[in-house]
């Protein structure tokens, strides 16, 4: 594949009312869905070569699993998991976002060609965050988080989950705005999964034009989520699919997805 341009991968992620697929790579033994699947390099690299040759648009490297319950790693592991990958992949014309909370790995990652830092914490977890991607002037994708993966799930109350999730998803954008992250380069995950049992799951992705109305690009993870349905995360696949297709032509800027075959063909024919 031809290696894409600096400014070819800006057009991309600047693009029009096209819903964009990001593929998720988890170079991890203990994520969710496919944990181990892709932890040694050359598997990694191979499924991200596949991902392209599929159609994705962005791929989401991430080396720390953030399913409930899951430990924390450390920076060193994690940049030791997912920099090399990175490096390869954007050798091969790869679109790449880092999926992080960390500062640190996330420079290093900008600075091995990642033009996305994908924060689930959505600035909380790293107090440098907010600085360090001002500095970097990369795109950032600020989601709604209440905690780490140890005990999100008790933290999953709420009166109004539409408009907390706002409210708090709110707080952290005009921090980061203050910090110097450009607006146009700010991006709004609602979080589904994180700190939200399967009705708050639903009754956001009922109202997401809510989240639209914010005038900033929306990026939905609802990939094999639990709240989908199914025993195993594969058993969710026609769900993803389902609920990836009712967002064609709502708005929604990407979809974060295991399979991108389906999605890159649902969405571009």
């Amino acid at each position: 594949m031809q290696k894409q341009s600096a400014s070819s991968r800006t057009d991309l992620i600047n693009r029009g009312p096209a819903m964009l697929v990001m593929g998720i790579l988890n170079v991890t033994p203990d994520s969710f869905a496919d944990g181990g699947k892709h932890f040694i390099f050359e598997q990694a690299v191979q499924h991200g070569l596949q991902m392209i040759e599929d159609g994705v648009d962005i791929i989401d490297i991430g080396g720390e699993s953030t399913r409930p319950g899951a430990d924390r790693v450390s920076e060193e592991e994690e940049q030791r998991r997912v920099i090399p990958v990175i490096r390869e992949l954007i050798g091969k014309g790869a679109e790449i976002s880092i999926d992080t909370m960390r500062a640190s790995t996330a420079r290093i990652a900008v600075e091995s060609g990642a033009t996305i830092v994908n924060d689930v914490s959505g600035g909380a977890a790293d107090a440098r965050m907010f600085s360090t991607i001002a500095e970097l002037g990369c795109k950032y994708t600020l989601m709604h988080w209440r905690g780490h993966s140890k005990d999100m799930n008790e933290r999953a109350k709420y009166d109004n989950v539409v408009q907390e999730v706002i409210s708090e998803l709110t707080f952290q954008l005009d921090k980061a705005i203050a910090a110097g992250i450009k607006r146009e380069n700010i991006i709004l995950d609602p979080g589904l999964g994180f700190a939200k049992d399967t009705e708050h799951n639903w009754e956001i992705l009922e109202n997401l034009d809510e989240f639209i109305a914010l005038g900033y690009p929306v990026l939905i993870g609802h990939s094999r989520k639990r709240f989908i349905g199914g025993e195993r995360p594969d058993d969710r696949e026609e769900g993803t699919l389902a609920i990836s297709q009712s967002l064609i032509g709502s708005g929604i800027w990407a979809v974060r997805v295991h399979n991108v075959k389906p999605h890159a063909e649902m969405v571009k024919r």
